[in-house]
């Protein structure tokens, strides 16, 4: 895509010139490219070498004035597809001179607040930085006996007083504002004299992450500008109760006005809704149309041309049904959740349902109101307490039983999109990790292209996995899962369904024979951008033994008697 493909406001041959001196961007002699970058509708031309890498370019942009942010908070899209593989070059995604790539910056949605007093006593806070300054009130009044009550405490900030509706999200802009809280004293409280003053050090956090049917015609009552319900598609499902609590709760919290909390990360709309109290959240909300490259993104990536999503294979539109799909093949280790009752799967996915929701906070770029056109369908999945995801810790601190539960999820459903940064981790008593897998909305992609395991590299991976999780492999069934999900009401592309048979194919195969999942994940994934990975050779090979007109049947024992051939090859 050129720039002219994009309503943008003009760049004149002086202006590159000029904005190339001070963002230090020298003319490269050869095969230097000038491109032109684009971050929340500003644009900056850029120019870069055809052969600098994705990293490289990543690394020049934030080093670039007036760009910021860490590279592994940064997301380039050109095209229409994602510039995900670091390793790849520019050229090799099909960059040329002209092409505009966008940037998505993610921000830490947490920021690390230190509450210190002039006696030394220091208290320490995680904030959501959507959050406002009546929240962190509402904390500091439950520390207890150090703080007067919430109506007496005011924040201060160069003399300004600030309101409790101011975000911290506005303060927190560059990291390092300092915040002076000032505690008025009042005949009704008893506070002691030395706690008058207290000063709050704001800094970005780097440790750190009544409802109806949905196929009826839904009917608000009168002066309600809200509304949240189920969409069931087979009516023999009976909700289960833990995602009743769920829903409830976050409509019991939409209802006391507590809009959902658009998130800083990621390139679509995600939004975190809030309990009754407004203090906690209970889950998390994406809508179908806010999907990247959907017509109402917030991120203002560009409209899909095609229908494709930013991994190949996917659709966009579809990464709520991922979304669900992920959650209902999470099979408890006691057996299907229909038969165990069981809320938490093998891997640890959060509870998740497909829902209709309305509310004004959402993207609502033409407008909104309160008819049945703006409600948004999208997942809500159930929000999970933790302490930063993986791109906060290295690997080694987590056990290879933690590590290998997300491994199986991953090769089965093919995920085109596992990164540290969808991996969340939370403490438990006795010193364990727990890693909580998320993001599944480019899972059962039709093609292998674009699956990454971010945790291929990672010590575990290379470990064997134990006879419990062998025996886990083993009770699986890719036609068992389909049914499972068309009784769910997805209607599973052939494409899609295909993906499932033979991922779930190559993982019971590979265990039998011993592999590691990192030999298993290596067969899944290419080595570089242009060179098919094994599996993709493995049914490039199936699909020219066969006769045109082959059934599907056919077809996926050709590719599992390749498959057997070219494993025991690799093993021995």
């Amino acid at each position: 895509m050129s720039v002219a493909d994009v309503a943008l406001t003009p760049i004149f041959k002086e202006s590159v010139h000029w904005q190339n001196q001070q963002l230090g961007l020298e003319t490269y002699p050869g095969e230097s490219i000038l491109i032109y970058l684009t971050v929340n509708g500003a644009v900056t031309p850029m120019r870069v070498l055809e052969s600098d890498s994705i990293a490289s370019v990543k690394m020049r942009i934030q080093t670039c004035k007036g760009i910021l942010g860490n590279r592994k908070k940064q997301k380039l899209v050109a095209g229409g597809r994602e510039l995900a593989r670091n390793d790849s070059l520019i050229k090799d995604y099909g960059v040329t001179a002209g092409n505009v790539l966008h940037l998505v910056l993610h921000l830490s949605n947490l920021i690390f607040i230190v509450v210190r007093t002039t006696c030394g006593k220091e208290f320490e806070f995680q904030i959501d930085r959507h959050r406002n300054v009546r929240y962190l009130k509402q904390h500091i009044k439950n520390k207890g006996k150090d703080f007067v009550s919430v109506e007496d405490q005011e924040f201060f900030r160069d003399g300004e007083k600030l309101d409790d509706q101011k975000l911290f999200h506005d303060l927190c802009k560059t990291g390092d504002d300092v915040i002076h809280l000032v505690i008025k004293e009042s005949a009704e409280v008893k506070a002691t004299p030395i706690h008058k003053d207290v000063e709050l050090s704001v800094v970005a956090d780097t440790r750190v992450g009544g409802v109806g049917v949905g196929q009826n015609q839904i009917q608000i009552p009168a002066g309600v500008d809200f509304w949240l319900e189920p969409i069931i598609v087979n009516p023999k499902i009976n909700i289960s109760p833990f995602l009743q609590d769920m829903i409830r709760s976050t409509f019991d919290g939409l209802q006391k006005g507590n809009h959902p909390i658009r998130s800083s990360e990621g390139t679509g709309g995600t939004y975190f809704m809030q309990d009754s109290t407004g203090m906690e959240y209970v889950s998390v909300f994406k809508p179908i149309d806010e999907e990247p490259m959907a017509v109402n993104n917030p991120h203002g990536l560009p409209i899909s041309s095609n229908g494709e999503g930013l991994k190949r294979g996917t659709k966009v539109g579809e990464g709520a049904f991922r979304e669900v799909a992920a959650y209902v093949l999470d099979h408890p280790k006691a057996g299907r959740r229909l038969v165990s009752g069981e809320a938490i799967g093998f891997a640890g996915v959060p509870p998740t349902a497909m829902v209709k929701c309305l509310d004004k906070t959402f993207n609502h770029p033409e407008g909104y109101d309160c008819s049945s056109k703006h409600f948004k369908m999208g997942s809500l999945q159930v929000f999970m307490n933790n302490d930063g995801n993986c791109e906060d810790l290295g690997p080694g601190a987590f056990s290879v039983e933690e590590v290998h539960k997300i491994t199986v999820l991953d090769i089965r459903m093919a995920n085109a999109d596992r990164h540290a940064g969808n991996i969340l981790f939370k403490r438990e008593a006795g010193g364990k990790t727990l890693l909580i897998p998320i993001d599944h909305g480019y899972c059962l992609p039709e093609k292998f292209e674009d699956c990454t395991f971010d945790w291929l590299y990672w010590p575990q991976a290379s470990q064997p996995y134990s006879p419990d999780t062998v025996d886990y492999i083993k009770s699986l069934d890719a036609e068992e899962d389909l049914e499972l999900l068309t009784y769910y009401g997805w209607d599973v592309p052939l494409e899609c369904a295909r993906t499932l048979r033979i991922s779930t194919m190559l993982l019971k195969k590979g265990v039998e024979r011993g592999f590691t999942p990192y030999a298993i994940g290596s067969i899944m994934c290419r080595e570089n951008l242009n060179k098919e990975s094994v599996i993709e050779e493995i049914i490039c090979e199936a699909q020219e033994s066969l006769l045109p007109g082959y059934a599907e049947s056919k077809f996926l024992e050709s590719v599992s008697r390749i498959m057997n051939s070219r494993l025991e090859k690799l093993r021995k």
